[in-house]
């Protein structure tokens, strides 16, 4: 029986999506649940399953074009054998002369594969891996591009060195032409556009600006350094130094609830709840999961949560309603190294806190010159709601409540 592959319901507020790859071909077989294709929309890359097993007959739609809920993307025979041509490789006739036995009986199942994003298939194919014989550390067995790259490197031999050449006549010397210079023009992913637009947006319709703090983080490697091993035996999450910088951002914004407001029209909007946004670097672009409740979570519950997202959102299994919302963000730009920067506000919120590289310097403490872990902050901020001097007390709230991390416990 035929069954037409059809583009599954999009989330809301999206419009349509981009066809980016065919992940099975006309004629081979396909397991239920399996991934035909990768639908990709300005938050999310979606999977369009199989809904039966059997064999994928014809593909309505090309890679690359834009497609809306409910269009027809391929044909699909349900119970079919495989019917695709050989591949190059099982062309090549073996070493010993003797045809390959084959894959498996016409009419047999196939068995699906682990569920991976497009970083981690692209890793896959290049590296000619076998999904299914890669561990998953990902949650619901999910392989991510950090997994797929784990096991190209453990499969890698190291190539054979090359026969050295003769050695060329002398010759006479000749003027060095420089090769070809060429451009690659790429169309940005429909993520990296969305970034883009709303980057733009975000500068063009607020007043953005920026200020800056230090914060002395020996009080919170400290406590981090006596408790690491009781917290993760106990929780089955390392304590990280997120969970601290989440709740101090939520206890300042209960003291400064503009800062976690939002202008609709020529009006502020006081959120009475805390949606803290988490910023995620991907393969596809930065994606910011939504702590809802942020300050209602323990710290066990934020970095399980924090984990999870990030993993799921280097998959490509982020959910869409996992990034709508939030009235706050927290992005961290020390993870690659940054020393310093003033983050873009995410619109429709007021202000981002921005963290960085942990540094040891030299701080003058009670009259006497000592090193400390040091770690500047930066808050930018909506100046049409938010005044300077809200903002530089917030900065100072979250600075005391890193350095006596005891107040983040009693909410002092």
């Amino acid at each position: 029986m035929s069954i037409e592959i059809r583009v599954p319901q999009l989330p809301e507020s999206v419009a349509d999506a981009t066809l980016m790859a065919w992940r099975k071909q006309p004629g081979e077989a396909v397991g239920r649940d399996e991934n035909l294709a990768d639908l990709e929309t300005d938050k999310v890359v979606l999977d369009v399953p199989a809904p039966v097993n059997g064999v994928l007959r014809e593909i309505k739609v090309p890679a690359g074009q834009s497609v809306k809920a409910g269009d027809v993307l391929a044909i699909f025979d349900e119970g079919a054998a495989a019917t695709a041509a050989p591949t190059a490789a099982a062309a090549v006739p073996p070493a010993n002369g003797k045809a390959a036995p084959a894959a498996a009986a016409a009419g047999a199942t196939t068995t699906a594969a682990p569920k991976t994003g497009p970083a981690a298939r692209r890793v896959i194919e290049e590296n000619h891996l076998v999904a299914g014989n890669i561990t998953a550390s990902a949650p619901g067995g999910h392989v991510t591009k950090q997994d797929a790259e784990a096991a190209a490197r453990a499969g890698a031999a190291p190539s054979p060195a090359p026969s050295p050449a003769p050695s060329p006549a002398p010759a006479a010397p000749t003027i060095a032409v420089r090769g070809a210079r060429t451009d690659q023009r790429v169309p940005m992913t429909r993520l990296r556009a969305r970034i883009a637009e709303r980057l733009v947006q975000a500068q063009a319709t607020q007043a953005l600006l920026t200020t800056f703090n230090e914060v002395d983080l020996g009080a919170v490697q400290e406590l981090r350094a006596r408790y690491k091993e009781a917290f993760e035996k106990k929780h089955g999450v390392k304590l990280g130094f997120m969970s601290f910088f989440v709740r101090a951002v939520t206890e300042a914004l209960k003291r400064f609830p503009v800062v976690n407001a939002s202008v609709e029209d020529n009006d502020i909007v006081y959120h009475e709840y805390f949606d803290v946004g988490v910023a995620v670097s991907t393969e596809r672009g930065l994606m910011v999961p939504i702590l809802r409740d942020a300050d209602s979570l323990s710290f066990a519950s934020i970095e399980r949560q924090i984990g999870e997202f990030a993993a799921r959102a280097r998959s490509g299994s982020i959910k869409l309603e996992e990034l709508t919302g939030g009235t706050f963000s927290i992005t961290n730009g020390g993870t690659f190294g940054s020393l310093l920067s003033t983050p873009i506000v995410n619109a429709p919120q007021s202000a981002i806190f921005g963290m960085h590289k942990i540094q040891d310097r030299p701080m003058a403490v009670k009259g006497t010159v000592v090193i400390r872990p040091m770690m500047y902050v930066a808050l930018t901020y909506d100046h049409r709601i938010i005044d300077g001097r809200e903002a530089v007390q917030f900065l100072v709230a979250v600075k005391e409540g890193l350095e006596d991390p005891g107040r983040l416990l009693l909410g002092v």
